[in-house]
C-alpha cells in the first residue's frame, strides 16, 4: 500500500454560537481553510484531484456544500467534491476516504476536512402537514440532525449521563476536567501555539478574526459547580462540562508520498492507519475506547508507543471514561485544550483535532500521534499519524 502524507493543515478561529461567524456560511468557512491549506503547501488548485468534506447541518445550504466550497475556492471544476455527514465523525472520516482514494490510485492529491455553521442551522417545517404552520412543529434542524439519538430520541447529553453512570464519574470529576481543558486552551491561546494552524477569516466589516471565541479564561471550579445539570435533574452533565455548540471548519491536503518527495514538497505526517468501530448508540461516548484499541492492534502497537492523542472532549464524562480505561498519562491528552474550551462544529471537528494534533506533535518534537472522536448513533473513530 502506498505511503499517504499530510503536507499541509489549516483550520478557521472557531466560533461560539451566535457569535462572530453567525454571517459565515459553512460554505465560506470551507472555502477559506481549503485556500489556505494549498497556499500552505504551494500547490496550485489545479493539482487537486478531488475534495472531500464533512458537513452535518446541510438544511439551506445549498446543493452539495464540499463541492462549492471547492469552486469558490478555486479548484478547477474537473475535480469532483463529495460531501460527507457521520455526524461528529465527518471531519475525520473525509481524512480516511481521501486516504483510501490515494491508495487506491483514483487520486494523487486530495483535499479533506470539514466544515460547520451551527448558527445557521434552520428551523424546518413539514411541508405535508396540515397544521404545518403552527410555531409549535418548528423543528430545529441542529437539534434534531446533529444532537439527538436517532434510536432513543434523546439528547446527546444522555449519553453522556449513561457514560457517568455506567464508569462510576463524579460531577466533580467532570468538572475538574472542563477546568483543566479551558486553563490548558487559554495558556495556549495567550501563548500563541494555535496561531500556526489557523487561517483568519475576513467578516463582511473588514473584522479580520484569528482567535478562537469560546475559550474561557476566567472558569473556576467555583463557577462550575454552580451550574445546573442540563439533561437529568438528578445528573452530573451540564453546560459547563460539555463541548459548546460552535461554527468552524478545517481542511487538510493529502498526497501520495512518493509523489509529494519527487515534487519537492515537503510533509508534516504520514498516516499510518485508522480504525472504526460501532457500538450500542446509548453508549457512544464510550466509543472511541474501543476505536483506539483497534487501531493500536492494527498498528501492532502499545498505547505506551504513543506520544501525544487528541480526543474530542464531546463530554467530559465520556472523555474521562475513554482516558482512564485507556489508561492515557494526563500530560499525553488534549495537551492544549479540547472541545470542551475551544468548541465542537460537529462536521468540522474530527478534522480539527487531526490538525491540531500535527501542530502539538511539531510543537513538542514527537513523533507518533492518534485522533479520535465518538460519534452520535454508536461509531468510534481513529487515526494514527507519525511525523519523520
Amino acid at each position: 500500500m502506498k505511503d499517504i502524507v499530510i503536507v499541509s493543515t489549516a483550520r478557521s478561529p472557531i466560533g461560539k454560537f451566535g457569535g462572530m461567524f453567525k454571517d459565515v456560511s459553512a460554505v465560506e468557512l470551507g472555502s477559506n481553510v481549503i485556500k489556505t491549506a494549498l497556499q500552505r503547501a504551494n500547490i496550485s488548485p489545479e493539482s487537486v484531484d478531488q475534495v472531500i468534506l464533512g458537513n452535518v447541518l446541510q438544511a439551506g445550504l445549498g446543493q452539495n456544500p464540499a463541492r462549492q466550497a471547492a469552486i469558490h475556492a478555486g479548484i478547477p471544476h474537473s475535480a469532483p467534491a463529495m460531501t460527507v455527514n457521520e455526524v461528529c465523525g465527518s471531519g475525520l472520516k473525509a481524512v480516511i476516504l481521501g486516504r483510501q482514494a490515494i491508495q487506491l490510485g483514483e487520486a494523487t492529491t486530495v483535499v479533506v476536512g470539514g466544515t460547520e455553521n451551527m448558527t445557521q442551522a434552520p428551523l424546518l417545517l413539514n411541508r405535508y402537514d396540515k397544521e404545518a404552520f403552527a410555531p409549535e412543529k418548528l423543528t430545529d434542524s441542529m437539534f434534531f440532525d446533529g444532537l439527538t439519538d436517532a434510536f432513543g430520541h434523546y439528547a446527546m447529553g444522555i449519553t453522556a449521563e449513561n457514560a457517568a453512570d455506567h464508569h462510576h464519574i463524579t460531577r466533580e470529576q467532570q468538572d475538574l476536567f472542563a477546568y483543566e481543558s479551558q486553563q490548558k486552551a487559554a495558556k495556549a491561546q495567550q501563548e500563541g501555539l494555535f496561531d500556526k494552524e489557523i487561517s483568519p477569516v475576513t467578516l463582511a466589516d473588514g473584522t479580520v478574526v484569528t482567535r478562537d471565541e469560546s475559550i474561557r479564561p476566567q472558569t473556576t471550579l467555583e463557577k462550575l459547580s454552580t451550574l445546573k445539570t442540563v439533561f437529568k435533574r438528578e445528573g452530573s452533565v451540564t453546560a459547563g462540562n460539555s463541548s459548546t455548540i460552535n461554527d468552524g471548519a478545517s481542511a487538510l491536503v493529502l498526497m501520495d508520498k512518493e509523489t509529494a518527495i519527487a515534487q519537492n514538497i515537503p510533509y508534516l505526517a504520514t498516516i499510518k492507519a485508522s480504525a472504526e468501530i460501532g457500538m450500542d448508540p446509548a453508549m457512544m461516548g464510550y466509543a472511541p475506547f474501543y476505536a483506539v484499541n483497534a487501531l493500536l492492534e492494527k498498528a501492532d502497537l502499545s498505547i505506551d508507543k504513543i506520544d501525544l492523542f487528541e480526543l474530542n472532549e464531546a463530554f467530559a464524562a465520556q472523555s474521562l471514561a475513554v482516558v482512564t480505561d485507556l489508561k492515557i498519562p494526563a500530560n499525553k491528552i488534549n495537551i492544549n485544550g479540547g472541545a470542551i474550551a475551544l468548541g465542537h462544529p460537529i462536521g468540522a471537528s474530527g478534522a480539527r483535532i487531526l490538525t491540531t494534533l500535527i501542530t502539538n506533535l511539531e510543537q513538542t518534537n514527537t513523533h507518533t500521534g492518534i485522533a479520535g472522536l465518538c460519534v452520535g448513533g454508536g461509531i468510534g473513530l481513529a487515526l494514527l499519524v507519525t511525523r519523520d
